[in-house]
């Protein structure tokens, strides 16, 4: 026993002293951007951001500010909606789907605003002239620090540049410097591509570049915003033009950026963004670089440095970020696997700050003034896999701006239930904008889902799962209990099958060709899992806080009548309530599987056909797919407990574009690709790796529940799971547990459930579970069984045998298990 203890001791070391090596958490490339956005480099600190090009000759910030979007305060409710409802529902109940989609599309989505834009602010452009012939190129971003670096020769001077935007000052910072004195020239321009500008040289040594965003589908611009850039030289000679600044002769130089805009909140633009963009600059101007670098980096890593995560390296890991790209398919690289699960935490800090707006379909970074998808906040999906890192990979804090536009929404909301619906309570469609818009948009085919405020809802509820707060909690309840009350009072008998169905609603984005090409339905999988989340977890909120006994009774009796899932003929799980599956559909879209992930609906252990089912579904539907898909897909698959299939997901998602006939993939700089650029797919992804390595969805904590082969070896600390407890020092090796330790922040009953015995590292012995876990965050939804067709032949699949276990914890103390 004392060999094997000294055995895993030294392992764990090596492992450990491996991952702290972070050489490899960089990206870096030995040519420059040139044009491309999708080269250039994110750096952003939650409100501000850029991308860095890396050009040697004219060097491009493009900066983005996140409150800069088109448009100003608005709604978009159809007043002809709620007439318009019955008829559209006899239209879906009578199985004419296309006369009810016509209607719909008639009298139910909107005929004001579709949504509004984000935009970009501008750039910073820097011209050096006589460096067309550089040499010994090089650029980074350090994903540990969030410091963004380019180099190269030009005439035996080498020159740097150091670029981040603070996280406790607000403000980016630009240092550049040479090894020899007197060898900085250039000159440096804002320019903008919005109508309405205006571009000055202050005193100072200072660039202002002031606008005012877009006018969009109606609704006029109205959000004004400021933009700074004020220089310091280390030696050398400033002078301007109308609208430069020149610099020559100078041994280093700073710039300093501010960006600031009147937006205050979605029915509030009366701020001055000319002083708040003054009060950031002159707050941080006095400071030095080497100050503001490392108070920047402390405040980054209070966050970064909660998760190590070590896989091993090989050779491959020399290269170039993009040759890595190239060659993922074909060479073991397993730190490039580690590198884009940091990646993705690394762009959720840079994105989504406490105080700040959430992360969009593309983050904080934007390029275009005209966004695919207006770079909005889709909701039958991408914002809502934007978050699925937050709480498990120990970033509780970046959930909360997602936490508080689900809160406004809830207010919002409350106008189109009763408008649209004659509802109570709180609804959204598929998309919102900064404006948070809740009414349909863009068409019935895909506006006609209602389920958004529901999805979002269960992002309140799974905080506090997390966290156990019980003042969140109750600051919250009256948001997830609206979601609850708009379905009691919107649901309806179904006239043939006599269960209670959303009527009309869909499954997003996808259609039966029995429907006439339509996608209105009634009672699809997804919005009835979507509907039974909304009421377990208004049901268990209201326990936890001793209110509403007479409503919680209401619901109970309401989950009771909600449709059962449905296995069909081909052993799928059913995605409408009809058996209308293809076995050949290999739509993007899966979203009746969201009962499976993110959801925890469907259980290999509780309802085992279910389960196998749903595998079904997912080799019908195939692995080729867009980059968000992707992501989805490797979090089911580590659902699935099949960590090859999981990581051959990975691989696909890490391919560069088009390379996947069909498919998405991923760009140079690592961005998903849809294709074009949506980050959720870069978040999806870290949230399957997380799921590969741990779940805490199903009643226990289960460790390494899908391991691939190219990760035999490894190791990762500080995950955070359900019920309060942090997973420390987690490491394996040939697919064996060998040691982990767990915190208990919230004290309760520890269910562990893993792949070979373990025992605490005392020697004593671990207790076998049994029963239900106690432990009241891992309570377990219990599902109706499910009506199986008579042409189905499911049978259940055959699991990996675990050990499950069952340890009392107490607040605050830590447990330490070995290899029996």
């Amino acid at each position: 026993m004392m060999r094997k203890s000294i055995l895993i001791i030294f392992f764990i070391c090596c492992l450990q002293a491996i991952s702290q090596d972070t050489d490899g958490l960089k990206l870096w490339y030995n040519v420059p951007s040139s044009d491309t956005w999708e080269n250039a480099l994110p750096i952003g600190n939650g409100f501000q951001a850029a991308m860095v090009y890396g050009n040697v000759e004219k060097e491009i910030f493009q900066l983005n500010e996140a409150t800069v979007w088109s448009g100003s305060p608005n709604r978009n409710d159809n007043p002809n909606a709620l007439e318009a409802l019955p008829k559209v529902r006899k239209l879906i109940f009578e199985g004419e789907y296309k006369a009810a989609e016509n209607l719909a599309n008639e009298k139910r989505i909107t005929k004001r605003s579709h949504g509004q834009m984000f935009q970009p602010v501008g750039n910073l452009e820097l011209t050096f002239t006589d460096h067309d012939d550089f040499s010994n190129y090089y650029r980074e971003l350090d994903i540990e620090k969030a410091i963004a670096k380019t180099s190269y020769m030009v005439g035996g001077v080498t020159y740097t540049r150091e670029a981040f935007i603070s996280f406790p000052d607000r403000v980016m910072v630009i240092k550049l410097s040479a090894d020899k004195p007197g060898k900085i020239a250039f000159s440096a321009a804002l320019t903008s591509q919005h109508i309405k500008q205006n571009i000055t040289v202050n005193g100072n040594n200072e660039l202002s570049l002031w606008g005012t965003t877009s006018d969009h589908d109606g609704v006029e611009g109205k959000v004004e915003f400021n933009a700074l850039a004020r220089i310091k030289t280390d030696g050398g000679i400033i002078t301007n033009t109308d609208n430069s600044l020149n610099i020559e002769k100078a041994n280093s130089v700073l710039i300093f950026v501010s960006i600031a805009s009147n937006f205050n909140n979605y029915k509030d633009i009366s701020g001055d963004e000319n002083q708040r963009a003054k009060d950031f600059i002159d707050k941080a101007f006095d400071k030095s670089f080497d100050k503001m670098k490392a108070e920047h980096i402390a405040a980054y890593q209070k966050y970064f440095n909660c998760v190590k995560l070590d896989l091993g390296s090989t050779e491959a890991a020399k290269l170039p970020t993009g040759e890595r790209l190239k060659n993922f398919n074909t060479t073991e690289d397993p730190s490039f696997v580690t590198l884009y699960y940091q990646y993705g935490r690394y762009l959720l800090i840079s994105s989504s700050q406490p105080g700040g707006q959430p992360a969009n379909l593309q983050g904080i970074w934007n390029g275009s003034m005209k966004p695919a998808w207006d770079s909005k906040y889709t909701i039958n999906i991408n914002t809502e896999m934007n978050y699925w890192p937050a709480e498990k990979t120990n970033l509780s804090e970046m959930h909360e701006p997602l936490l508080k536009m689900i809160l406004e929404l809830s207010e919002t909301g409350k106008e189109t239930a009763k408008v649209m619906y004659g509802a109570d309570g709180w609804l959204a469609h598929h998309n919102t904008d900064i404006w948070r818009i809740t009414g349909p948009i863009d068409g019935s085919f895909w506006g006609i889902w209602n389920g958004g405020g529901g999805w979002l809802s269960q992002h309140l509820w799974e905080r506090y799962l997390y966290t156990g707060d019980k003042k969140y909690l109750e600051s919250v309840y009256p948001a997830i209990k609206g979601a609850a009350e708009f379905y009691v009072d919107f649901l309806v008998e179904h006239p043939k099958y006599k269960w209670l169905v959303v009527a009309p609603g869909n499954s997003p984005e996808n259609a039966p060709k029995e429907h006439q090409g339509a996608s209105i339905t009634a009672g699809s999988t997804m919005d009835n899992q979507l509907v039974f989340d909304v009421f377990n977890a208004t049901i268990n909120a209201a326990k936890a806080l001793g209110v509403d006994k007479n409503f919680i009774k209401k619901l109970e009796g309401l989950k009771k009548r909600l449709p059962p899932m449905q296995i069909g003929k081909h052993n799928q799980l059913q995605e409408w309530l009809d058996d209308v599956d293809s076995p050949t559909d290999k739509h993007r879209h899966i979203s009746h599987l969201y009962g499976l992930y993110p959801s925890n609906q469907i259980s290999p252990y509780r309802n085992p056909k279910l389960f196998a089912a749903a595998k079904n579904t997912l080799l019908q539907r195939g692995d080729v797919s867009t980059g968000w898909s992707m992501g989805w897909k490797v979090n089911w698959w580590a659902k699935m407990q099949d960590g090859n299939h999981a990581y051959k997901l990975i691989q696909n998602q890490l391919t560069p574009l088009s390379t996947v006939k069909g498919g998405g993939g991923t760009y140079n700089n690592l961005f998903d690709a849809h294709p074009p650029f949506q980050i959720d797919g870069n978040f999806g992804c870290t949230s399957g790796i997380t799921e590969m390595l741990m779940q805490s969805s199903d009643g226990a904590i289960h460790l390494i529940p899908a391991l691939p082969d190219n990760f035999k070896n490894g190791m990762i600390s500080g995950l955070k799971t359900k019920g309060g407890f942090t997973i420390e020092d987690m490491v394996w090796k040939n697919g064996q547990l060998l040691s982990v330790k767990i915190t208990s922040n919230l004290g309760g009953n520890l269910r562990l459930r893993i792949p070979n015995e373990m025992q605490f590292e005392s020697g004593n012995k671990l207790n076998k579970a049994s029963g239900e876990n106690p432990n009241s965050f891992f309570l377990v939804p219990k599902i109706k069984d499910p009506v199986i067709s008579g042409a189905s032949t499911i049978q259940p699949l055959q699991l990996k045998k675990t050990f499950l276990y069952d340890i009392p914890t107490e607040k605050g103390s830590s447990y330490r298990f070995v290899l029996k």
